[in-house]
């Protein structure tokens, strides 16, 4: 028998150690929310982006936690990368690149596991080039939300079609920009209410607009053809179990 040992079960002792680190963290945040402490004085801007570090570091801990193949990792790794150098050459444009529907295609053809892992690297690699800050961490956590959502799409509505993962792409270039408006607005908006969070909103709808429109167009144009390739790809990462037929 052929027997795929890529995907052993990791060390149980990270495996215990990972939710008690979790809690620890999560706790010293939601204690300097309440308290007068040096962690509430760092802002809010600050204390978003360790949530979302937060966040992370559990769906990094739940990818290793299951028994994915080394040839499922470095393929999620180069599709990671295929997708942020995509970012680059459209960085000169507002809001319109074709990472987003990159990752959307990568989630619907390999899962939510994988569409998550593929958009949070696409963040994390294209930064290298344009710029880290407090904000990768919420770019990796959306674009990752953004893959992970599209695997769930598969799951709920296999049958989606064109038009209909079309709408998908358009719509979440208005959540992604929805979900990076809470960072902007706790970094960098005083004070923290309601007239500010809409005019925080409304400020980006031409952004987002743009974002959502390139998406749809990407989709359009190359979306099938992208995602004929890719599952090509998983078909090469499904692993054959051959049994020895006893000798006569």
């Amino acid at each position: 028998m052929l027997k795929d040992t890529s995907g052993d079960r990791p060390n149980p002792a990270r495996k215990n150690l990972f939710p008690l680190f979790l809690i620890i963290v999560l706790g010293l945040l939601f204690a300097g929310i309440k308290q007068d402490n040096f962690i509430a004085r760092q802002g809010w801007g600050l204390l978003s982006a360790e949530i979302m570090l937060a966040a992370l570091a559990f769906f990094y801990w739940g990818f290793e936690q299951g028994k994915a193949s080394s040839r499922e990792i470095a393929l999620i790794a180069v599709l990671g990368a295929v997708a942020a150098i995509g970012r680059i050459p459209f960085a000169a444009l507002p809001n319109v690149q074709p990472t987003t529907f990159m990752v959307i295609v990568c989630g619907f053809v390999f899962g939510p596991r994988a569409g998550f892992m593929v958009g949070s690297t696409a963040a994390l690699v294209s930064n290298f080039f344009l710029g880290q800050g407090p904000w990768t961490p919420w770019q990796m956590f959306t674009w990752g939300l953004a893959g992970a959502s599209a695997g769930l799409i598969k799951i709920v509505y296999p049958n989606i079609g064109t038009s209909g993962m079309s709408v998908f792409n358009f719509v979440w270039g208005y959540f992604f920009g929805w979900i990076m408006n809470l960072w902007f607005w706790t970094a960098f908006i005083q004070p923290l209410n309601w007239q500010s969070f809409v005019a925080t909103y409304a400020s980006s709808f031409w952004f987002d607009t743009f974002h959502a429109a390139g998406n749809a167009a990407f989709y359009l144009l190359f979306g099938a053809s992208f995602t004929i390739i890719l599952k090509r790809f998983r078909r090469k990462l499904k692993i054959r179990i051959i049994e020895e037929q006893p000798k006569i």
